[in-house]
C-alpha cells in the first residue's frame, strides 16, 4: 500500500476491501516456489481455488504445494531468509536477548531525558529570553528599513525616469529647433537658387532672343539665304568652330555618313573633293533607300548606282517607285543582296521577280507587299530562294491557293520565319493548309485586315506549325475563343488583336493556362472583354506589354486583381485608353505595385482626377504619361511637375488646365521631349514661351486646335528649340508665313509638319517650306465645326456647331507637300 498513500481515498478502500495486495502476495509466493511450467494455467487453478475457499481464509502460502511449504518460524513473517538462501535459524535466543536488552535502554534513556527537561528549570532563561528579544528587535528593524528602502528606492526610480524623459523631450524640442533652423535656411537657399537660375534662363532666353531677332534683321536685309545656309543655333551662339571631318577617323567618319539619307550623302559629295572620298566608302552603300528620294530619282541613276556597288549593297528599298521593268532587272546585278523591299511597286510584275531571282539567290528578307505579284512568282520562290526567312505579300490578292501549294516544291521555304498575309482575302482554309505543309517552322505570323480569316483557317496552320511564337490578327473580326485553344500547342509570346466582339473573357482563360510565358498582349477595342480577363493575367511572371485600349467593360475590380499578381512587377507598359470606369483607386494600386512602368495610358478615364494623378508621381520610373481627356486640372500639373522624369506628355482635350499649370510643369521638366496639348482652346503664347526656356530639348509637339497661338510664341520656339522633329499647328489660324521663315532658321531637324486649316498662311510660302521636312500637311480651309472656334479664333455659340448629317459629305482638299529635292 506504499504505493498508494497519495491515491485516492475510494481506491484504497477498494483494494483493502477486496483483499488485493493478499491475493497478490499469495499468487507470487506460489509462482516463486512452485514454479509451474504452464504459469498461466497455474494462475488460473489458484485463482479459482482462492474463490472456492474464500477471501477471509485467505494465507500467504495458500498457493505453494504443502511438501514444497518451508519450514520457519513464524515470526519473520517474510520469506526473505529463504529467497537469499540464510540459514534457518537467523533468530536465535542470543540475539532475542540483546535486541530485549538494546530496547528497553534506550526507551530509559528517552523518558529520562523528557523526565530531566521537564523537572530542572533553566538556570539562564532570562538572559536567553533577553537575547531572543533583542534578535526579535533586530530582526522587526531590519524588515521596517527594508519596507522604507522599497519605497524610497520606488520613488527615487520613478523621479529618475521622469527626470530622463524630460531630458529627452528637451533634447527632441532641441533636435527639432535645429531641425527647423536648417531646413528654413535650405529652403531659403533653395528658393534664392531657384530664383536665379530662374533670372538666369530668362536673362539667357532674352539675350538668346535679341540675338536671333538681329540676326533675322541683318538676313532680311541681305540676299535670301538658301535653306542649306541659313542660320543655325551654333550662328546665333558664335562663330562656328573651324573643324575639318576630313582628319576624323575613317571609323567616326562612316558613323557620322551612316545616318545620313541617300539624297544628303549625294549632296555630302558635292561639297569638295575630300568629302566626296569619304562618301565613297563601301560600307555607306550596303544599305540604300530609293523610296525617300522616289519623286525625284531617275531610273538611270538607280542602274548605274547598282552596278557601282553591286557587289557591296545588301540591303535594298524601292517601297512606292514607279521603275521600268529593265530598272527592276538591274537588282539581279546584287549578288549579295540579303534584303530586298519592293512594296507598293505598281511595275513589278513577275517577269521583273525571275530575273531578281535569278541573281539573287541569297535574299534573307522579301516585300512583296501590295504587288500584282501571281501564282508564276510564287513558284520561283523555293527554287531560287532556298534561304528565305522574312515574307510578305500584305494585300497582293492575284495569287491563290494553287500558287501557296508551290512554296512546297524542291527545296521548299521550310526556312520561313516571319509570314505576312494581311489582306489576301483571296486565300481559303485549303490555302493555310498549304502554308502549314510548306512553312512548319514559321514563328511569327500576321494577318490584318483579313474579314474572312475564320478559326479553322487558325486550326489549318496550328496542325502543323507549332513553332509560332507571335501572331497579329488585326481586322479579323471572326476570330474567336477556338482559335486560342488550336494554338494551345505553340509557345505564344505575343498576341495582337483589335476590332473583334468575338473573344471573350475564356480567351484568356486559354493564354494562362497555356502560354506562360507570354510578354506582349495587345487586344483592343475587344467590346466582351470583362475584369474576369484581368484577373486570368495577374499570375503571368514574364508579362511586359499590355494594351486593353477602347475594353469598356473593364473596372478598378479587375485592375486591382490583375496589380495583386507577381505580374505588377514586370510590366513596363500599360495601356488602358477610354476604359471609362477606371477612376483613382486604380491609380493608387498602380504607385503602389507597378514599380517598374515607363509607358501608361489613361485616355479619356472620365473619373480620374488630380488625387489620383498626384499618386502617379510615385511611379518613379515612368517616362510617358497620356492624360488626355481627363478632368486633370493646374493642381495635377503641378503634382507632375514633381516627378522631374517625364519625358513624354499627352493632355489633348483637357479643358480644365491653363498657362499656369504648363508653366508650372514646365519649370520641373527640363528633360520633356513630347508634349501634346491639342484641343485645348485656352491656351495661349505663354504655354510656349514656357516650352522655349525650360524644355529647349523637345522633339515633339502638338497645338492643334489652339487658336490663341501667334507668330511671336512660334518665335521663340524656333529660336530655342532647335532638336524639335515633329510639329503640329493644325487649326492655329493666327499663325502666318513668318512662322515659316522662323522655323526655317531654328529648327533644322524638322522632319514632319502639320498646318491643317491654317488659312493665313500661304500656298508659295508652304510650297517653300515643304523643301526642308520629310513630310508636310498644309490646308488653307478654314477650321470645321468641331474645332469650336471659327476661322479668327472666336468661340462659336451653340447655335452655330449644328451636327452634321449623315447624308453630309465634306470634301477637303488637302496639299502635301514632299520635302525632296532632285539630287541627279
Amino acid at each position: 500500500m506504499a504505493s498508494l498513500r497519495t491515491a485516492d481515498s475510494r481506491l484504497r478502500s477498494y483494494f483493502k476491501e477486496n483483499y488485493i495486495p493478499q491475493v497478490c502476495e499469495a499468487l507470487l509466493c506460489g509462482l516463486l516456489i512452485t514454479c509451474p511450467e504452464d504459469p498461466l494455467k497455474y494462475l488460473q487453478k489458484m485463482i479459482i481455488t482462492i474463490m472456492e475457499s474464500g477471501l477471509e481464509s485467505l494465507l500467504w502460502d495458500m498457493c505453494i504445494d504443502p511438501s514444497m511449504k518451508p519450514k520457519i518460524r513464524r515470526l519473520s513473517e517474510t520469506y526473505m531468509e529463504q529467497l537469499f538462501g540464510l540459514d534457518d535459524q537467523l533468530m536465535t535466543p542470543e540475539l532475542m536477548i540483546k535486541a530485549c536488552t538494546f530496547y528497553t535502554g534506550h526507551l530509559v534513556k528517552t523518558h529520562f531525558c523528557i523526565w530531566r527537561d521537564i523537572a530542572i528549570p533553566l538556570i539562564n532563561e532570562e538572559n536567553i529570553l533577553a537575547e531572543k528579544m533583542e534578535k526579535a528587535i533586530e530582526y522587526d528593524n531590519f524588515r521596517l528599513q527594508k519596507y522604507v528602502f522599497r519605497l524610497w528606492h520606488s520613488y527615487a526610480a520613478g523621479q529618475k525616469k521622469l527626470l530622463t524623459e524630460a531630458l529627452l523631450r528637451i533634447r527632441k524640442m532641441c533636435h527639432h529647433y535645429k531641425l527647423i533652423i536648417t531646413l528654413t535656411k535650405w529652403r531659403d537657399k533653395a528658393r534664392s537658387e531657384y530664383k536665379k537660375r530662374e533670372d538666369e534662363l530668362m536673362l539667357k532666353h532674352e539675350l538668346q532672343l535679341r540675338k536671333w531677332r538681329s540676326k533675322v534683321k541683318v538676313a532680311a536685309k541681305e540676299e535670301p539665304i538658301p535653306p542649306e545656309h541659313s542660320l543655325s543655333k551654333a550662328s546665333l551662339l558664335g562663330g562656328i568652330p573651324e573643324c575639318d571631318i576630313s582628319l576624323l577617323p575613317e571609323r567616326a567618319v562612316s558613323q557620322i555618313f551612316y545616318y545620313l539619307t541617300l539624297r544628303e550623302l549625294v549632296i555630302c559629295g558635292q561639297v569638295c573633293h575630300s568629302w566626296m572620298l569619304m562618301t565613297q566608302a563601301s560600307s555607306l552603300w550596303n544599305s540604300i533607300d530609293f523610296s525617300k528620294v522616289k519623286n525625284i530619282i531617275t531610273d538611270k541613276y538607280i542602274v548605274s548606282t547598282l552596278q557601282r556597288w553591286r557587289l557591296n549593297v545588301l540591303r535594298l528599298n524601292f517601297r512606292g517607285c514607279l521603275l521600268r521593268s529593265k530598272t527592276l532587272r538591274s537588282v539581279s546585278l546584287c549578288r549579295n543582296l540579303q534584303e530586298l523591299n519592293v512594296s507598293d511597286c505598281p511595275t513589278l510584275t513577275d517577269e521583273s521577280m525571275r530575273y531578281i531571282s535569278e541573281g539573287c539567290a541569297g535574299v534573307l528578307y522579301l516585300n512583296l507587299s501590295n504587288t500584282t505579284i501571281t501564282n508564276r512568282t510564287m513558284r520561283l520562290l523555293p527554287r531560287y530562294f532556298p534561304n528565305l526567312q522574312n515574307l510578305s505579300l500584305a494585300y497582293c490578292r492575284k495569287f491563290t491557293d494553287k500558287g501557296l501549294r508551290y512554296l512546297n516544291l524542291g527545296n521548299g521555304c521550310h526556312k520561313l520565319i516571319y509570314l505576312d498575309l494581311s489582306g489576301c482575302t483571296q486565300i481559303s482554309v485549303q490555302g493555310f493548309r498549304n502554308i502549314a505543309n510548306s512553312c512548319t517552322g514559321i514563328m511569327h505570323l500576321t494577318i490584318n485586315d483579313m474579314p474572312t480569316l475564320t478559326d479553322n483557317c487558325v486550326k489549318a496552320l496550328a496542325e502543323k506549325c507549332t513553332r509560332i511564337t507571335s501572331i497579329v490578327f488585326i481586322g479579323a473580326p471572326h476570330i474567336s475563343d477556338c482559335a486560342f485553344k488550336a494554338l494551345s500547342t505553340c509557345n505564344l509570346r505575343k498576341i495582337r488583336f483589335e476590332g473583334n466582339k468575338r473573344i471573350t473573357d475564356a480567351c484568356f482563360k486559354y493564354i494562362h493556362k497555356n502560354y506562360p510565358n507570354i510578354n506582349h498582349i495587345y487586344m483592343v477595342d475587344c467590346k466582351r472583354i470583362t475584369d474576369g480577363s484581368l484577373m486570368s493575367l495577374s499570375p503571368l511572371k514574364q508579362l511586359t506589354v499590355l494594351n486593353l485600349a477602347n475594353c469598356i467593360r473593364i473596372g478598378d475590380v479587375g485592375l486591382k486583381q490583375f496589380l495583386d499578381g507577381p505580374v505588377s512587377t514586370r510590366i513596363r507598359e500599360l495601356n488602358l485608353s477610354n476604359c471609362i470606369h477606371l477612376s483613382d483607386a486604380s491609380i493608387v494600386k498602380l504607385s503602389e505595385r507597378c514599380s517598374n512602368l515607363n509607358y501608361l495610358s489613361l485616355r479619356n478615364c472620365e473619373y480620374l482626377t488630380d488625387l489620383g494623378i498626384e499618386h502617379i508621381v510615385y511611379i518613379f520610373s515612368l517616362v510617358s504619361v497620356d492624360l488626355s481627356g481627363t478632368n486633370i486640372s493646374n493642381e495635377g500639373l503641378m503634382s507632375l511637375s514633381r516627378h522631374k522624369k517625364l519625358k513624354e506628355l499627352s493632355l489633348s482635350e483637357c479643358y480644365k488646365i491653363t498657362d499656369v499649370g504648363i508653366q508650372a510643369f514646365c519649370k520641373g521638366s527640363l528633360i520633356l521631349e513630347h508634349l501634346d496639348v491639342s484641343y485645348c482652346p485656352q491656351l495661349s503664347d505663354e504655354i510656349i514661351k514656357a516650352l522655349a526656356i525650360y524644355c529647349i530639348y523637345l522633339t515633339s509637339l502638338s497645338i492643334a486646335g489652339c487658336p490663341k497661338i501667334t507668330d511671336s510664341a512660334m518665335e521663340m520656339l524656333s529660336a530655342k528649340c532647335h532638336y524639335l522633329h515633329i510639329l503640329d499647328i493644325s487649326g492655329c489660324v493666327l499663325l502666318t508665313d513668318q512662322m515659316l521663315e522662323d522655323l526655317q532658321m531654328g529648327c533644322k531637324q524638322l522632319r514632319i509638319l502639320k498646318m491643317q486649316y491654317c488659312r493665313l498662311i500661304s500656298k508659295e510660302a508652304a510650297r517653300r517650306m515643304s523643301s526642308m521636312v520629310q513630310q508636310q500637311e498644309y490646308n488653307p480651309n478654314d477650321p470645321p465645326l468641331w474645332f469650336g472656334y471659327d476661322y479668327e479664333g472666336k468661340p462659336l455659340t451653340k447655335q452655330e456647331i449644328t451636327p452634321l448629317k449623315e447624308d453630309e459629305e465634306i470634301t477637303v482638299t488637302d496639299s502635301i507637300y514632299s520635302g525632296e529635292e532632285e539630287v541627279v
